[in-house]
């Protein structure tokens, strides 16, 4: 179909394709909605809002009358010591904040202050140097202008003292911080994305036609996905985060310019074996379009299984990637095959292909017709030459980097994950000198049963033993309530039926270290109601740690649920285009091999991740890597339609390994750039993909690969019969070059 009709037809109609596209993305650019328009959120607001932490949060609230959980923080600390009075005053412009007699603040519906005047270590590290105010606000108020309205009252309503440090800290102000910088920074990775693609593309075909076509298709590809996705996600009704545009951004400029490569190199190699421009379009068409469009798939529905997971980020995060590498495929298999027919040559000058690069790669085919004997990559020669030995070496290299998956742990980083100098984080290190850091998130137990503020002593116990436990700094509970006759106050609910604990973990609340406590607490909960008396009461948690901890089991849960079905999808993919079942399964698991030893060696330089890259990479890298797959596959399949499969194998695979190489390392250097958001969820990314793509190039596609191909034989085209290994008659040049 592709090459009878499809390309035929593109080459024919060139100027109306280029026109429409062109048109499209300014369509877009004018009528749509972008990213930043259509956002309500952040990456690090998107937690799953039906679990028991926010369940037991709302529960808390409505039975005591009033929150203990803030996101929002002041810091004042002098390590000289904050004086009797400057204590005093932090307790009198709180309680002039809960009563609103502050103009311009009353969004703020209440605070509460803390020092560490008293208490003892762990909970305290410093003797009166710290205080901590707790913003509470009315609902309708989010993160952004909880930060702004924080920082607004800092300026205006507490003085600068020497020697005293005073700032805003908390989740809201990290999240705020976060989509800062995200947005400071996508214009930088813009243009370091452009000008790596530029060289790479230029130094490749040493020509600038190539590497500006290759940039007006990823504009195209970039203005119209961006704004559909943006679009959609707003008649929809759902989070857009700015935080998703850099991904999509590397992803497009990357898997663009792998697609532009590919096409460039094929047109360029008929072009120096002296087809004329358009016979030479419709070829490269009809021969590459197959081949990127079921690499594109794989990408496609790979990203899109991620609409089953429980997590909102990823519902979001993976349709929109999944929209925006079908747009690009879309572009990239009509609007690169138009232009090719317009531009011709033109594309390559100053060279002239067929004359100066008449003994070059993109000419090999004529050199094959010269001497029979095509040029040979080493690593594909090694591979094909000694099988055994190439599977050996890359396992056990594999195996090395997925070693370091036995010290990864995962957490919710949002405070920290932030770079030095910025106010939430350094505010936080403030904070965690005179107090635990647990401090700035503290955790709320609520333990509920009829009449259970009648049971005093066994409340006090349960609070005593949960102080004595691994990673706790403090708790505060019922034992502190003024009257005993009184029901109802900051831990006794109001018709005396819930009891509820304010505990402080000695680590970062949203850690690897305080999740892990956290979870050994509630896995002995049941069996510290029982030891106390309060059996048959219910208990739950709440606060960031908890909510943590519970969304990165859901991630766990999701990942176990939807990578099946990812693997099953691009096996599926993988099975139609090759014709095959045995070939994809070791495709297959080379790209799994892959990952897991990137994750490995990114455990080991990170220790912890971020809760939702190593979903998002495993995604990315599999498909991706699938992607190269079916390049790298297809043209040994239809090189074997030529040649015994033995024969045909190092000669595919080295035509290939150039192109596969250095798309590859464009793709790794458009990832690694999502560095320069010095966020630590984007540099876990950038490192992690960087790795395994660079490990997938380098290693997978040039070794592994080939020498499972070797290995395998004829069988990999089972139960199809198209490949065989009997010797046939030497194929006619002619048909050599046609079919290449």
């Amino acid at each position: 179909m592709t090459k009878d009709v499809v390309a035929p037809l593109l080459v024919r109609l060139r100027w109306i394709v280029v026109l429409l596209w062109v048109g499209g993305a300014i369509t877009a650019t004018t009528a749509l909605p972008g990213i930043e328009e259509a956002n309500s959120g952040a990456l690090g607001a998107l937690v799953p809002r039906e679990t028991e932490a926010v369940k037991a949060e709302i529960s808390s609230k409505t039975e005591f009358g009033f929150p203990l959980l803030s996101r929002t923080l002041i810091v004042e600390r002098d390590p000289d010591g904050l004086s009797a009075r400057e204590q005093a005053e932090v307790a009198r412009r709180a309680a002039a904040l809960t009563s609103g007699r502050i103009p311009g603040f009353e969004r703020i519906a209440a605070a509460l202050p803390v020092t560490n005047a008293l208490g003892v270590s762990p909970f305290v590290r410093e003797r009166s140097t710290t205080a901590i105010t707790y913003l509470f606000f009315e609902q309708d108020v989010n993160a952004r202008t909880r930060a702004d309205l924080a920082r607004r009252f800092v300026e205006e309503q507490i003085p600068p003292r020497p020697g005293t440090t005073v700032g805003v800290t908390g989740q809201a102000a990290a999240i705020a911080a976060q989509s800062d910088l995200v947005t400071d920074r996508l214009p930088l990775i813009e243009l370091a994305t452009l000008l790596l693609v530029s060289l790479a593309v230029g130094l490749r075909f040493r020509a600038p036609g190539a590497p500006l076509l290759t940039l007006a298709t990823v504009a195209i590809a970039y203005l119209i996905s961006s704004h559909l996705v943006a679009l959609v996600g707003e008649q929809a009704g759902f989070v857009v985060p700015r935080e998703v545009e850099p991904v999509i951004v590397v992803l497009l400029f990357g898997v663009v310019t792998d697609y532009s490569i590919f096409y460039l190199s094929r047109f360029r190699a008929l072009l120096a074996d002296g087809q004329e421009r358009l016979p030479a379009a419709r070829a490269a068409t009809a021969q590459m379009t197959p081949i990127i469009a079921a690499a594109g798939i794989t990408v496609i529905v790979a990203t899109a299984t991620l609409l089953a997971a429980q997590l909102e980020f990823l519902r979001v995060f993976g349709p929109g990637l999944a929209a925006s590498v079908l747009i690009a495929l879309l572009v990239a298999v009509t609007f690169i095959p138009a232009c090719l027919a317009i531009f011709g040559r033109a594309l390559f000058w100053p060279r002239r292909p067929g004359v100066e690069l008449s003994g070059t790669e993109s000419s090999e085919e004529s050199a094959v017709q010269r001497t029979g004997r095509p040029r040979r990559s080493r690593a594909v020669r090694f591979a094909c030459e000694r099988p055994w030995h190439a599977v050996l070496l890359c396992v056990v290299l594999l195996g090395a980097g997925a070693s370091g998956l036995a010290f990864m742990k995962l957490s919710n980083p949002v405070i920290r994950g932030l770079p030095a100098g910025s106010e939430p984080r350094e505010t936080y290190g403030q904070a965690a000198r005179g107090f635990a850091p647990g401090i700035l998130s503290p955790t709320v137990l609520v333990v509920s049963r009829t009449g259970i503020a009648t049971q005093r002593e066994a409340l006090s116990r349960l609070g005593a033993i949960i102080e004595r436990q691994p990673g706790v700094a403090l708790v505060l509970g019922p034992r502190l309530q003024p009257v005993p006759g009184v029901q109802f106050g900051a831990t006794i609910g109001r018709g005396g039926d819930a009891a509820r604990y304010f505990v402080v973990l000695q680590d970062d609340p949203v850690g690897a270290a305080a999740i892990a406590a956290l979870r050994e607490i509630r896995r002995k909960l049941p069996g510290f109601l029982v030891a106390t008396g309060l059996d048959g009461a219910n208990a739950s948690l709440a606060g960031d740690t908890a909510l943590s901890e519970e969304t990165i089991d859901k991630t766990v849960s999701d990942l176990a649920r939807i990578a099946p079905l990812a693997l099953l999808a691009i096996l599926l993919v993988l099975s139609l285009y090759l014709r095959a079942l045995v070939a994809p399964l070791y495709l297959l698991a080379a790209s799994v091999l892959g990952f897991v030893a990137a994750l490995g060696i990114g455990a080991f330089i990170f220790g912890e991740f971020t809760y939702y890259v190593p979903f998002t990479v495993a995604v990315l890298l599999v498909s991706l890597g699938s992607d190269y797959n079916v390049f790298l596959v297809g043209r040994v399949w239809q090189e074997a339609r030529l040649r015994p499969l033995h024969d045909a194998i190092p000669i595919a695979a080295s035509r290939a390994a150039s192109a596969i190489t250095l798309a590859g390392i464009v793709l790794a250097g458009s990832f690694a750039l999502m560095a320069l958001v010095p966020v630590r969820a984007f540099q876990e990314i950038a490192v992690v993909m960087t790795l395994g793509l660079l490990i997938d190039a380098l290693l997978l596609r040039t070794i592994l690969v080939p020498a499972l191909m070797t290995l395998v034989g004829e069988r990999s085209g089972w139960p199809g019969a198209r490949l065989s290994d009997q010797v046939l008659p030497e194929p006619h040049p002619e048909r050599v070059a046609a079919a290449n």
